[in-house]
């Protein structure tokens, strides 16, 4: 499968790309064989194949999304170079 002149142009528009004419045909051919190796992957026999990870386990490795116990104040910053209280001491950028 050849991808046309347009198709390619949208997708250096997309990637805010710009190609010079040599670069255009570059990644016309290059592109072109990843769609072609894609396509071959789509036509091979997966029946009877199972997958790596089914879905119940999927829902099963999320948890509950709670706060959990944050650092006393000063405990983050204990170990900075430089500190003042609970605050990073950093040198001025100018």
């Amino acid at each position: 499968m050849s991808l046309s002149e347009e198709t390619i142009k949208k997708i250096a528009d997309l990637a805010r790309l710009e190609l010079t004419p040599e670069e255009h045909t570059l990644y016309s051919k290059q592109l072109t064989a990843i769609v072609d190796f894609i396509s071959q992957l789509s036509k091979v026999n997966t029946d009877g194949v199972a997958p790596l990870v089914t879905p119940t386990e999927m829902a099963q490795s999320f948890r509950e999304d709670v706060v959990g116990k944050g650092f006393e104040p000063g405990a983050a910053t204990s170990n900075a170079p430089q500190n003042s209280g609970n605050l990073y001491k950093v040198p001025p950028v100018l």
